[in-house]
Order: structure tokens, then C-alpha cells, then sequence
């Protein structure tokens, strides 16, 4: 039987019913790292999925594995004996799912040197503007409105304006600057870059929409708890509610405020318990598992 059915069935459910359950799900601003992992594990199994069914369509009668055969064998790299040669079909077939995956990973790049291109000019004019503040570990940026945002990834920095160091206290700013700081580390620009990427390859699928969306908030999550470990709820909170209408962060970079920030604040004033272990693990265990699902249906051996 032809595995394209039951592929083009599984694509449609990740693409447009997991969303739906992540949706409305608790769990996820309970735990921001493993959602975000699961998000990712959903987007990796649909472009595996999507790949896997149009290579079935193109040949429905024939065996992923031995078209791979034939096509490493053409290219030297696979043993002779046996292995038959490839006909024009079989390149084609093999082509059509690889370009969909080459697709993707060269939207993937696209992003991260788009992203990495708009910083590095930001920075420039943060070297002709910008003042380094040893003691903040930052540079101070000279603008009457509040903004607390890094640029990620090469030369990382964080930037903080004179209108943002006038508004917030001591403990506020800290609280901020290691939530910057945790962008920085944690490499978020790259994890960010892959949302996008994907939400740009299938802009109208409701997955491709919502794990971007998410993606951006449960980051957000993810540093401001990296900032707990420092400073207290109440100084996160108020810096955030001072932040929250602060003007949007330059292309590439992270910023405190923004449109999350209400939802975010009302998280961190909240104590969050942490899912139950057994949730945990099976959540985890699924964010791992998800992505090779597609390979269940789309590489058992065909039968006529």
C-alpha cells in the first residue's frame, strides 16, 4: 500500500490540530523550555512529513530506501552488487523531498543572516552613538524613552537608553539586564531564527503561525526566570509593567517590554508549580520521539 495517504493525514494533524491542543494547554508557561522544544519538534515532524508524501505521490509503487540505494549508488557512495541504476524517475522522486527539506533550511539561513546583518548595523551606529557603561555591562544609549533590549549572537550586546536608567531602580534595571543577558546566552536568536524560518516557508498553516508567536513569548518566559535566579518577583514585575509600553526593540533583537510583557508580568507575580514529573517526562519524551514519527509511515516497505 501507498504511504501517501496516511502521511498527507499526519501532516494535516501537526499542521493544524497540535496547535490547537498547545494552544490550550497550561503546561506550556508552566514549563517555557520544554514548550519550546515541543513547538520545534512539531515544525522538524511536519517538514519530515511533507517531504516524505510528496515523494510518495511522485512514486507511489516504489520504496524510499531503494531509490536511495540506487541514487548513492549512481554517486558512487553505496555498494555495487545489487544495487540497480537509477532511472530519471528515481532522481526526480528523491529530488522532490529533498528540495522541500533544502527549502527550509535555506529559509533557516536566510533568517539568521538577515537577522545577523541587521544587528551588525545597529551596532555600528551604537559605536558612533552609544556609550560603553563598564558597570553595567552595557551600552547606554542617550534617548528620553525607556528601552531595554541585546543583540544577540556575533559581538553580543546588551543597550539600555538614559530614559530607561531614569525610570527603573537599581534592582528593576539588574532584573532586566539579566533578562537580556539570558537571550544572549541561551542563544535564543538561533532558536528564534528557526520559527521563522518555517513561518515563512508555510505562512498559512496555522502551526507555521502560532510555534513563531509562541516561540517569541515562551523565550520571553524562559529569560525572565533566568532572571528570578537573581533578583526578586517584585522587581522583575514593576520593571516589566515600567517596560511594557516601551518602544519596540530593532530588527534582531530582544527586548524586556512589548506586547507580552502584561502576560508576562502576571506569570512572574504568580508562583508558577512546575508540571508534574511523569507530565515532564512524557512531554520531553514526545518532543524527541515527534519528529521520526513520520518516518513510521513513510518508510515501512511498501506492499503492492
Amino acid at each position: 500500500m501507498n504511504a501517501a495517504p496516511a502521511l498527507l493525514g499526519y501532516t494535516a494533524g501537526v499542521g493544524l490540530l497540535a496547535p490547537r491542543l498547545m494552544l490550550r494547554s497550561a503546561w506550556p508557561h508552566r514549563a517555557p523550555a520544554l514548550a519550546v522544544a515541543v513547538w520545534h519538534g512539531l515544525t522538524v515532524s511536519f517538514t519530515v512529513a511533507a517531504a516524505l508524501a510528496a515523494y510518495h505521490l511522485a512514486a507511489p509503487s516504489e520504496h524510499l530506501h531503494a531509490d536511495l540505494i540506487a541514487v548513492l549508488h549512481s554517486c558512487g557512495l553505496a555498494p555495487t552488487a545489487g544495487a540497480p541504476d537509477p532511472t530519471v524517475a528515481d532522481r526526480s522522486a528523491i529530488a522532490l523531498p529533498l528540495s522541500v527539506a533544502l527549502v527550509v533550511l535555506g529559509a533557516f539561513v536566510l533568517e539568521v543572516l538577515r537577522g545577523r546583518r541587521a544587528r551588525c548595523r545597529h551596532r555600528e551606529v551604537l559605536d558612533l552613538v552609544g556609550r560603553r557603561s563598564p558597570h553595567l555591562r552595557a551600552t547606554v544609549l542617550e534617548h528620553d524613552l525607556p528601552a531595554v533590549y541585546c543583540l544577540p549572537g556575533y559581538k553580543p550586546r546588551v543597550v539600555v537608553s538614559a530614559g530607561a536608567l531614569r525610570l527603573l531602580s537599581p534592582g528593576q534595571l539588574e532584573a532586566v539586564l539579566e533578562h537580556e543577558r539570558s537571550h544572549i546566552a541561551g542563544r535564543h536568536h538561533l532558536v528564534m531564527a528557526a520559527a521563522q524560518a518555517f513561518a515563512r516557508v508555510f505562512r498559512r498553516l496555522p502551526l507555521a503561525r502560532h510555534a513563531k508567536e509562541q516561540t517569541s513569548v515562551l523565550l520571553e518566559m524562559i529569560a525572565d526566570d533566568r532572571a528570578l535566579r537573581r533578583r526578586s518577583r517584585e522587581e522583575l514585575a514593576t520593571a516589566l509593567y515600567e517596560m511594557a509600553a516601551a518602544k519596540s526593540a530593532p530588527a534582531g533583537a530582544f527586548a524586556a517590554g512589548g506586547p507580552s510583557a502584561v502576560v508576562r508580568m502576571r506569570r512572574v507575580l504568580t508562583p508558577q508549580r512546575r508540571p508534574h514529573v511523569v507530565l515532564r517526562g512524557t512531554v520531553a519524551a514526545a518532543a524527541v520521539v515527534v519528529p521520526v514519527v513520520p518516518l513510521l509511515f513513510g518508510c515501512v516497505p511498501t506492499i503492492g
